[in-house]
């Protein structure tokens, strides 16, 4: 008798997969909200609740095992510091998955994973380079990613 796996595998080695979603975590950790397909974005909940439930317990044994995760220093100051204390006296639910668009390229289902209650204020904070309106063309041309 053949077991289901409860897991999506995304046309993935393990090993990819295992890396794949260590970034998404780290990347939410870090910003709040991503967007993502909808079935990653599902998947990732499963890994960022328990990366939160985690972060409530101040030991070190905790900071341990989300740094063998996270593998960054500055996601995790920022689970124990800012994410993991707001959520404590929360039972679970910590983000909210929400339906966007249609990618263009292929027709998959976009999403929006964030954490419920986020700080609106802080949005756009840590997420790279930031240019102003006054900076000329071929300046930002030079800086923008192609």
């Amino acid at each position: 008798m053949r077991h289901k796996k409860s897991f999506r595998k995304f046309k993935r080695s393990p090993a990819h997969r295992r890396a794949m979603f260590r970034n998404m975590a780290t990347s939410f950790i870090m910003h709040g909200r991503i967007e993502t397909t909808l079935p990653k974005a599902k998947d990732l909940r499963r890994v960022v609740e328990k990366l939160i439930t985690n972060g409530g317990r101040e030991s070190l044994h905790a900071r341990r095992q989300a740094y063998s995760y996270l593998m960054n220093k500055s996601a995790v100051h920022r689970l124990f510091a800012e994410v993991g204390p707001k959520y404590k006296d929360r039972m679970g639910g910590y983000t909210r998955i929400t339906r966007t668009r249609v990618r263009e390229g292929d027709g998959a289902q976009m999403a929006v994973i964030e954490l419920v209650d986020r700080d609106e204020a802080a949005r756009g904070q840590d997420s790279g380079p930031v240019m102003s309106d006054d900076t000329p063309v071929e300046e930002q041309a030079a800086v923008a990613p192609a």
